[in-house]
């Protein structure tokens, strides 16, 4: 009990003194997430709203494909990308392995699964709603699918705040491209792994904690979006409709 108590009260002190080495770390983590989530919203959102509206042959084959991927484990995905840039991989000439880029790439495609199905589930929902007239209006698939994505923005903000909690709690696929590097691919997830195993408890405590923060804060900016949400929805169906003179 006095070694936890011992460990959390350092572990505080780290963060209070803002060490160096600590804060090195935090920062790379979240440069890293919100890099590839960058990289798979901005793939995500287009593949998604596009997969909400249009209607093909073999649709089906494809959400089937892309919900199995959100359950591929994170290991597996390292794995792949593991794979792709070693150097008898084909992307092996990129000498990427063991890098911020191969990291990003793995988390990116960690994420992706994630923002299209999401983003595809929304605006399905909303192409329910509103596709009909849109469709009357001679709107092609493309431009619903945008329109409707706009629509539903406010939405698509939880999914994106979402897929960053979901890349920044990562540390399979990172610690397998990655290589857990001191000073260069070191992030929260991998270092605290690291730590643990060294005994080094204050400093794998310190991570934890700013990851939990990080972590929750996420979560409570998600719960804002979506009462700010509701509440201009509400304001919106509550305002009467003016009726020109």
């Amino acid at each position: 009990m006095s070694s936890l108590t011992e460990s959390a009260s350092t572990a505080l002190k780290l963060i209070a003194e803002s060490d160096p080495a600590l804060w090195a770390i935090v920062g790379r983590s979240l440069a890293v997430s919100g890099t590839a989530c960058l990289v798979a919203c901005g793939l995500g959102l287009v593949l998604g709203a596009w997969l909400g509206v249009a209607r093909f042959a073999g649709r089906g084959v494809v959400l089937a494909l892309l919900n199995t991927s959100l359950a591929v484990p994170s290991v597996v995905v390292g794995l792949l990308v593991y794979l792709l840039l070693s150097r008898s991989g084909p992307l092996g000439a990129l000498g990427w392995l063991f890098s911020f880029k191969a990291m990003v790439l793995a988390q990116a495609l960690l994420v992706l699964p994630v923002v299209t199905a999401l983003t595809r589930q929304a605006v399905e929902d909303a192409e329910r709603a509103h596709g009909e007239q849109l469709r009357s209006m001679g709107a092609s698939p493309l431009l619903r699918s945008l329109l409707l994505a706009w629509d539903e923005r406010y939405a698509l903000l939880t999914v994106l705040i979402a897929s960053f909690g979901r890349a920044i709690s990562e540390v399979g696929a990172v610690m397998i491209v990655g290589g857990n590097i001191d000073g260069f691919t070191r992030v929260m997830t991998t270092a605290i792994a690291l730590e643990t195993s060294k005994g080094d408890l204050p400093l794998a405590l310190a991570l934890g904690i700013i990851l939990l923060t990080v972590v929750l804060a996420l979560n409570v900016l998600i719960a804002l979006v979506r009462r700010w949400r509701e509440r201009v929805d509400g304001a919106a169906s509550s305002t009467p409709v003016g009726v020109a003179a």
